[in-house]
């Protein structure tokens, strides 16, 4: 039996397992390097080799997994909502298509447009609970006044009770502005350079495994460069705690102060350290998520095209 293309109305609900898939793929494959990415966004600690170094001595290898209960808990139903969110509604913006036809890349970004702004609701206070508790150590938690955490379910629990619900949305608005065109660009991208590397395949879905990994990897390096500075001050806004008088009174605020402080060179600091997470983690994102959909269509058999 042929594999058949995703985007055929019987693949609908597999786009969901697919994704939950390579979702905890993603983030197994790339927290280490999320965590050095939040650490050089807060603070001016150096390049990414000293902060490594500095955690593993200080505080040892697991810091670098601390805060990873709450993206992977809730990474599968995430990663599986937004491949199945986007797969309907590319299709959505292009229903003159027939169902044998991929969608055009033009309702593959609107749909991922739409996509990144309605994952922001779940996302926010994931990634809030995560930068707590990548940030926490006992500096931070003297500065902030705040006890140590031993969990993400600490950490809600804290915020919570000093912040209210209100508390755990803390950052939402930044979000959305930043994964609304970031998943637009994501989704082109893939779409794009998978077409490019292998021509015919987003119609026959006959890729390699090479293909996925290196436009899935370029893919999320294209919708990272182009929203850090946002991301840069989403982690600087979400960091800080109502338990403590606030730096940053908003989104404006928090651009003017890092720049008039650190110069313009803090919204990009750390943008390296994200490039190689986001090559690495979306590679193995969009690699698991297409072998699942093969393994679902083909009852676990995979297609020794699939074979780099």
């Amino acid at each position: 039996m042929d594999f058949a293309p995703e985007f055929l109305e019987s693949s609908l609900g597999r786009e969901f397992v697919a994704g939950g898939f390579g979702g905890v793929a993603g983030i197994i494959s790339g927290y280490p390097l999320d965590t050095l990415r939040v650490r050089q966004q807060h603070s001016n600690a150096g390049s990414a080799f000293g902060i490594l170094r500095n955690v593993v001595a200080k505080e040892g290898p697991a810091a670098l997994y601390r805060g990873m209960g709450a993206p992977l808990a809730s990474i599968t139903f995430q990663n599986a909502m937004v491949f199945q969110i986007n797969a309907v509604l590319s299709r959505g913006f292009d229903s003159s298509l027939s169902a044998k036809d991929p969608p055009s890349y033009k309702g593959v970004a609107l749909g991922g447009f739409c996509t990144g702004a309605l994952q922001s609701l779940l996302l926010t206070p994931v990634e809030l609970v995560k930068i707590r508790l990548q940030l926490q150590n006992n500096v931070y938690a003297k500065l902030h006044h705040a006890d140590a955490h031993e969990g993400p379910m600490s950490v809600a629990k804290s915020i919570f009770k000093t912040e209210g619900v209100k508390g755990m949305y803390r950052g939402l608005t930044i979000t959305v502005l930043r994964d609304a065109p970031a998943h637009c660009l994501y989704f082109w991208t893939y779409e794009y350079m998978r077409e490019q590397l292998h021509p015919g395949c987003r119609k026959s879905c006959q890729e390699s495994l090479q293909t996925m990994m290196v436009a899935g990897g370029l893919a999320g390096v294209s919708s990272w460069a182009c929203c850090y500075p946002l991301d840069v001050v989403k982690t600087r806004l979400q960091a800080q705690s109502q338990s403590s008088l606030p730096k940053y009174s908003g989104i404006v605020d928090c651009f003017r102060k890092s720049v008039r402080e650190e110069g313009y060179r803090v919204l990009w600091r750390g943008l390296g350290t994200a490039v190689a997470r986001a090559f690495i983690v979306n590679g193995a994102i969009f690699t698991a998520y297409e072998m699942s959909l093969r393994c679902l269509f083909n009852n676990g058999s995979l297609q020794a095209e699939n074979a780099i």
